[in-house]
């Protein structure tokens, strides 16, 4: 590997820990949806609520890339950098449900860094890295996932622990703040050495700064490359940036309608699918397939560790096979595997033994539970409107994990075989090429706005997705909600089929000419 290979990967990966921030925001509070549900007394929706805020900051992110465009890539990651950190620390000491939710609102709004640091790495990388080099960004928000994920499994178990310096510390009694306080620490990193990496060469050149912008590709380029590079940028884009609605006029006309209409159809199905909903949700879902908090707990650590291995696969083939090939790959893998987990929660049934039942009347009134025993039921909701109804909401709610672990009978094997074949296929498709998709498919002079738009529909579908999640889990049933899911990953795979065009191997300035042609 040769020093300015070095450099570029370098930059890459300092530009991509804003989506390790995202990823360890998406995970962390997967942990903390039971506990914050107790302290607060949260209602289905609103725990979507406080799940989803962070993405609903996200789909008005559309501000970051006008303003990106007027100053510069680096210094946006700079203040989202602060959004992240400012976010963190509020969340922590959150006093109330409407605080923390606003507290996760303004972290929400730095998830532009979902779309930006994957244009500012193909801003700046070759055409034979670009696909490796703009992965980074998705590899960095899996191992913020997995990152979280053992974060919550280590605190959970801590929470546990009757060893004094736990006590002292507050994990036993705090145990959800001190989830997601853990976010301060890489957020005040991000901060720190976002200082070590300069302006995006094209942007730079896209302002008239020719001169800085050479420098700064002579230091990730060959000198033989240098002014190659810069005349095709200039052919390109010019030395002026066009006016704002000029821009916004040009996104939408006949020769970005191509390109416009492929971020939209990638950055939907992405999220359309649930991915999120397994992400923000992950112990919930394996909580109700009976496997109780602490097996949910660890299971979800498999998600993580999933998720990091096969987007190092898609990382390793995505400039070798190609992104039409692995996003076709992918669709049907992820269709198979949603469809496996609808039926495993279809098959299941429900009832409550005598035997099942007496580990629960240390702390449930067996007066309450008694009229359920020997009862049975053939789906989730009738057994869980049952228990509200026996129980009340907030002791239902207290106790919901170690009530559908007591009632369930079903297989979740093929729960968990389906959720992780589901993490793995998303991993070597949606996740990565969506975002190396995003930063080539649109002009220089438009890549900022046009990337915008669609990350800002990418976030109002993920929104969406996270906040009806638990609604959709109590009101019709987990069979139905994966199956819903896989219909979509359905009706995505046959839109790849038809639309989407091969990128690879080419440079952005030959892509932006083969979208204006159509195909």
């Amino acid at each position: 590997m040769g020093s300015k290979t070095a450099t570029l990967i370098f930059y890459s990966a300092v530009v991509s820990l804003g989506s390790f921030l995202f990823g360890f925001d998406a995970s962390v509070i997967s942990g903390t949806v039971g506990y914050i549900t107790n302290t607060f007394s949260l209602t289905d929706m609103q725990i979507g609520f406080v799940v989803s805020a962070p993405t609903l900051g996200g789909t008005i992110s559309i501000i970051f890339g006008p303003i990106s465009d007027q100053i510069g890539r680096k210094r946006v990651l700079q203040i989202i950098s602060v959004l992240y950190l400012v976010s963190a620390i509020c969340s922590t000491f959150a006093p109330s449900y409407q605080f923390l939710a606003i507290a996760r609102f303004l972290g929400g709004l730095a998830f532009v860094s979902l779309a930006l640091a994957p244009m500012y790495i193909a801003e700046m990388a070759p055409s034979r890295l670009r696909g490796k080099l703009v992965s980074i960004s998705q590899l960095n928000i899996v191992v913020g996932f997995s990152a979280a994920y053992f974060a919550n499994f280590f605190l959970q178990r801590l929470s546990i622990s009757e060893a004094s310096w736990v006590t002292a510390l507050g994990i036993n009694s705090h145990t959800w703040r001190w989830m997601l306080g853990l976010e301060v620490l890489p957020a005040a990193l991000y901060t720190i050495l976002l200082t070590m990496v300069p302006e995006s060469p094209r942007w730079l050149i896209l302002k008239g700064k020719v001169e800085t912008g050479q420098k700064v590709l002579a230091r990730v380029l060959p000198k033989e490359r240098v002014q190659e590079h810069i005349e095709e940028i200039q052919k390109s884009v010019g030395n002026k940036l066009p006016p704002f609605f000029s821009r916004v006029k040009e996104v939408f006309g006949p020769k970005v309608r191509f390109a416009l209409l492929i971020g939209v159809i990638v950055g939907v199905i992405q999220q359309i699918t649930g991915i999120n909903a397994v992400f923000f949700y992950a112990p919930t879902i394996f909580e109700q397939s009976g496997v109780g908090t602490n097996a949910a707990f660890s299971q979800a650590v498999f998600v993580g560790l999933i998720n990091v291995v096969f987007t190092i696969i898609a990382m390793l083939c995505i400039d070798k096979l190609g992104r039409k090939p692995l996003m076709t790959i992918g669709l049907v893998g992820v269709c198979i595997s949603l469809m496996l987990c609808a039926y495993g929660f279809y098959s299941a049934t429900y009832s409550l033994t005598d035997e099942s039942t007496k580990p629960l009347y240390e702390t449930i009134d067996q007066k309450r539970l008694a009229p359920l025993v020997n009862k049975s039921f053939s789906n989730d909701v009738s057994y869980k409107r049952a228990l509200q109804s026996a129980l009340g909401e907030k002791i239902y709610r207290q106790h919901e994990a170690d009530l559908m672990r007591a009632g369930i009978h079903m297989n979740s094997l093929l729960v968990l075989i389906g959720i992780l074949g589901f993490v793995a296929f998303f991993a070597i498709s949606l996740g990565p090429v969506t975002w190396v998709l995003l930063s080539e498919i649109f002009p220089n002079r438009l890549r900022g706005l046009a990337g915008a738009i669609v990350g800002s529909l990418n976030s109002s579908i993920s929104y969406l997705v996270q906040l009806i999640f638990p609604w959709e889990i109590a009101n019709l049933g987990g069979a139905t909600t994966f199956f819903i899911y896989g219909a979509f990953a359905l009706a995505g795979l046959a839109l790849v089929l038809w639309l989407l065009p091969e990128t690879k191997g080419k440079t952005l300035e030959q892509i932006e000419t083969q979208m204006a042609r159509g195909h």
